[in-house]
């Protein structure tokens, strides 16, 4: 009497697989680096494009700010073209809602007003820690009123969109995935406070604070799934501050 043959359950056909929810990482550490790698390159044309324009213009560059603008937007184009590339030819995976930009409607005035009180609470924990003043290059850009209505809106429409894009949009949920909320989300930040370390001449003070604030827009962007939600807190963070600094000559500490 033959024995009965027994059959191991093989690896689930790809129609059975459970479909990844929005914002839940399907990429690795590779793509990781890879995006990374992209950076170098797609700033680098950027710079040297704002380079060419201003030679060109030569001494009737009077006002650098809309080229230099210009020039960030092309490297954030080119970084973020690799990036949807790697999702869609290599995963077939949509960019927006892979990337967890999803209810960005939802409780919009809720998000931007936690985006101010952040800014206030951030404030006084640097008037706590005595920030130093810095001369940040971004305030000798501010020279014209069309320079100051260029940066506001970079600061509340690109930089955030884009920045949460990268920091909780794509490096956050793989470290999440891989260590857990809580460390995800605080190692998530600290990149995130070094991009901005050379426009406060390195102070450990306003590193920290920075930090902390990419923390926050972390803990939005973890409880509510939306990398939307946490660039809507960001923009209104970032806008406090620099009405505050239009009006006030004041850059409320940080």
């Amino acid at each position: 009497m033959s024995e009965p043959e027994i059959t191991l359950p093989g690896p689930p056909e790809p129609s059975q697989a459970q479909p990844v929810r929005p914002g839940e990482p399907f990429w690795g550490y590779a793509d990781l680096f890879l995006f990374l790698a992209a950076a170098v390159p797609s700033l680098l044309v950027a710079a040297l494009a704002a380079k060419s324009v201003l030679l060109l213009l030569g001494r009737h560059a009077d006002n650098q700010t809309p080229v230099l603008l210009a020039s960030q937007f092309l490297g954030y184009l080119l970084w973020f073209a690799f990036l949807y590339g790697l999702l869609r030819f290599k995963y077939g995976r949509p960019f927006w809602s892979s990337l967890g930009w999803v209810g960005f409607g939802e409780q919009f005035a809720a998000r931007l007003m936690a985006g101010v009180a952040l800014a206030f609470g951030i404030a006084i924990a640097g008037a706590l820690l005595r920030t130093p003043d810095i001369d940040m290059p971004m305030k000798r850009l501010l020279s014209d009123p069309l320079s100051i209505v260029l940066i506001g809106v970079t600061a509340a429409t690109i930089g955030p969109v884009c920045e949460e894009i990268a920091f909780r949009g794509f490096l956050m949920p793989l470290l999440v995935r891989t260590l857990g909320a809580p460390a995800g989300i605080l190692l998530s930040s600290v990149p995130f406070a070094l991009l901005h370390g050379p426009q406060y001449g390195w102070s450990w003070r306003h590193v920290l604070l920075i930090t902390a604030a990419g923390a926050a827009f972390g803990y939005t962007r973890h409880r509510t799934g939306s990398t939307a939600a946490a660039a809507v807190v960001h923009a209104s963070y970032n806008t406090t501050f620099f009405l505050a600094y239009v009006f006030y000559g004041k850059d409320l500490r940080v």
